[in-house]
């Protein structure tokens, strides 16, 4: 028995050591639902309500919470920004992506991707329903809104499918400068999303940090859950998918 399991620990090892960041996924997948939890309770218990509101009024003009920080300009920016997190934008970035994805040869990594990003937006949509907090009344809104405000469906959304697809698409990309380019990019616009739904009065700050927290873990699991499904690494595009299994369980 000990044998065994020195054995498999061993596999384990070897396994990191193709794959380092690993260990660092698992962390931030757990410190992701920690994280969640921790703020859903206190959105519960309103014991948050008074730093939301702090922060959401930090984002307005002194004396005029009706007005937002900055020039005419920088609200419709604003508007520009949170529409990369919505519906129509998310659904044809993911449909192109998968496109890309079968160009590459890589099915199960397309099929993954479509699993993971559907799964995100029944949870987000499920999660709505069950909070059912009501959207902010301190201010304008700044664009249409129609559901619940927690979590935020933009943030979490564009962290599942921003990070979704920037952690596939590295898996086809050979150049680790590129890879890192990709999935960095694809931080920053889940960040941005985020930011922009509270500028614009729809979210409270702590519905957004809830959507990113989870749609972050969310992603990084279907991240690694990708290493089993199609584990051939960039170059390996010409290889059939069993015997890319065959050189991955050879190594």
């Amino acid at each position: 028995m000990i044998a065994r399991s020195w054995e498999l620990f061993q596999n384990q090892v070897r396994q990191w050591r193709k794959e380092p960041l690993i260990p660092a996924a698992l962390l931030i997948i757990a410190c992701g639902l920690l994280g969640f939890i921790e703020i859903a309770e206190e959105v519960q218990q309103k014991e948050s309500h008074s730093y939301d509101e702090k922060i959401l009024l930090a984002m307005r003009e002194a004396g005029n919470p009706a007005d937002p920080l900055g020039p005419p300009w920088m609200e419709e920016m604003g508007r520009d920004l949170t529409a990369l997190g919505g519906f129509t934008i998310l659904t044809g970035l993911t449909v192109v992506s998968m496109g890309l994805m079968l160009l590459y040869g890589r099915v199960r990594l397309s099929l993954l991707t479509l699993v993971a990003i559907t799964g995100g937006m029944q949870a987000s949509a499920w999660l709505k329903s069950l909070f059912g907090r009501p959207r902010p009344d301190l201010v304008p809104h700044g664009v249409l809104v129609t559901s619940a405000s927690f979590p935020s469906g933009h943030a979490m959304m564009a962290a599942v499918v921003y990070l979704t697809l920037g952690v596939m698409l590295a898996r086809t990309q050979p150049s680790r400068k590129v890879r890192l380019y990709i999935v960095s990019l694809s931080v920053i616009i889940a960040l941005l999303v985020g930011c922009s739904r509270v500028y614009l009065g729809v979210h409270w700050p702590t519905d957004v940090l809830a959507g990113w927290t989870l749609g972050g873990a969310w992603a990084v699991t279907f991240g690694l859950i990708a290493l089993k499904v199609d584990p051939r690494r960039p170059g390996d595009e010409g290889r059939g998918d069993e015997e890319a299994k065959t050189l991955e369980e050879s190594e």
